[in-house]
């Protein structure tokens, strides 16, 4: 089984390709823009939605469904949310054989048919606060489609909230940033920057943009998840109402956030190398493989024997014996590298004779010979450390590649070659964001909370700048 994947020095985006097709996670459906996410692609979905949904299930918010099909005039109804979504939409204008009255839309987002709903069943302050989250798909006609990172229709979950006042539903949005926080770097393993993004950047209708931002390996950023403070614009449009504590009418303040199959990109360009996958243990759906090495005139019984009594004394649904016959352990072994299984065991006659398993580590490739006495809590460390280097090696490469700049010169120098993470005082004005753009293809990925005391000139233009801004060219 020939690895077949191109070096990331070599070609990235035909790396990361590679990398999608042997590793088994999607393929490209017969609808452009389209993917089939293969068994071994949705495990790990799987696992990113329970871990993630347990958490979000602690702040309160409980799960619901809604339906895709939204009548094109909700959509109308936000100004700013039409604008920013409408190149984006799929309409549907006929039904059952017959032209529908008023088109539908797909779906690219919820907020219009749950503002809708909240309405309904929003009447007084003792309904607050509100917390819906749902898991679904969203179509948004994409032009440069890739596997996991930009695909027409793709998978997600998006939390809708309302509370009674602005400070609760700013608290609700920064504790949302938090929980995408702290879940990318625990069970993803990669580390990310927060705050606010810049009035160009924000999410359509929205008075601020929370993002998680991550580095990739070929330097660019890769916006992993969002929380919006909505403010009062949808329950304004959508007549969003409540009867408060004073008896007056007023507003429900309106919060979102979300994340999408986008994750399995950002794992796949966090961590993989050029011998394929690399999976964190937490939501890797096969944390452990044993490989029988099979020899002429060898005790096959004793054999399996041993890997049969291993693989029952580690944890049933993430640990698999490859017991299959047609393929040869070299195969395998090449086949489980490509998949980011973190640990494999290999055991032939040699290691049943000695007690004894080799185990190698994937995110290191290091082999080393185990006793089997005590090798459950080996294991079980051993992934704990696989996790931790992970995030700490992703945590090296973020400084290593993160630079704070004062000279324009120096800015487009960085941006237009090896790329990177740029800190730089910036002015607040759109012009200047729109002139690295143009120069560089670079945008403010994020405006840090933790800001200086005081600024520095613009980057850009010279005048004083207004914020510390983190610039990236991006996916």
């Amino acid at each position: 089984m020939s690895k077949g994947i191109t070096p990331r020095a070599e070609d990235y985006s035909r790396w990361y390709n590679d990398i999608v097709q042997k590793a088994e996670l999607a393929e490209h459906a017969p609808v452009k823009g389209c993917m089939v996410i293969r068994p071994y692609g949705y495990a790990i979905w799987e696992n990113i939605q329970k871990r993630l949904d347990a958490r979000i299930k602690e702040t309160g918010a409980q799960n619901a469904y809604f339906p895709m099909l939204i009548p094109e005039s909700f959509l109308n109804k936000e100004a700013d949310h039409v604008e920013g979504f409408a190149p984006e939409c799929a309409v549907v204008t006929h039904g059952g054989g017959k032209k529908l009255e008023e088109p539908l839309m797909l779906r690219p987002t919820s907020e219009t048919i749950i503002c809708h709903m909240f309405s309904k069943w929003i009447q007084s302050w003792r309904d607050l606060p509100m917390m819906i989250n749902q898991w679904a798909n969203v179509i948004r006609w994409e032009k440069r489609p890739r596997l996991f990172l930009r695909t027409t229709e793709f998978l997600w979950q998006e939390g809708h909230t309302c509370h009674a006042t602005r400070e609760e539903a700013q608290a609700e949005a920064l504790q949302m940033l938090e929980v995408y926080r702290e879940f990318a770097e625990m069970q993803l393993a990669i580390p990310v920057l927060t705050g606010t993004k810049s009035e160009s950047e924000k999410f359509a209708g929205a008075v601020n943009t929370y993002p998680i931002e991550a580095m990739m390996q070929d330097r660019k950023a890769l916006q992993a998840g969002t929380s919006h403070l909505l403010g009062e614009n949808f329950s304004k449009a959508f007549d969003i109402k409540f009867q408060n504590k004073d008896g007056e009418m007023a507003y429900a303040w309106q919060t979102s956030w979300g994340v999408t199959t986008r994750l399995i990109g950002a794992v796949i360009m966090s961590h993989s190398d050029d011998n394929g996958l690399v999976l964190p243990p937490q939501i890797a759906p096969i944390r452990v493989v044993i490989v029988p090495i099979v020899k002429k005139d060898a005790d096959v019984t004793r054999l399996m024997t041993v890997c049969e009594n291993l693989r029952n004394a580690l944890p049933a649904s993430t640990t698999l014996l490859d017991d299959r016959e047609q393929y040869s352990p070299g195969w395998k072994f090449n086949e489980w590298e490509q998949k980011g299984v973190p640990i494999r065991i290999e055991i032939g006659p040699r290691e049943v004779d000695g007690n004894t398993v080799i185990v190698q580590r994937r995110d290191t490739l290091e082999k080393k010979a185990v006793s089997l006495e005590g090798i459950e809590t080996f294991i079980e460390e051993l992934l704990v450390e696989i996790q931790e280097n992970l995030l700490e090696r992703s945590k090296k490469f973020l400084t290593d590649n993160t630079f704070d700049v004062e000279d324009y010169a120096e800015f487009k120098k960085i941006m237009n070659g090896d790329g990177g993470f740029v800190r730089a005082s910036w002015c607040g004005e759109a012009a200047c964001e729109n002139q690295a753009k143009t120069d560089t293809m670079a945008t403010i990925r994020v405006l840090p909370f933790d800001q200086p005391d005081k600024h520095g000139p613009c980057v850009i233009c010279g005048k004083p700048g207004k914020h510390l801004a983190v610039f990236a060219k991006s996916y």
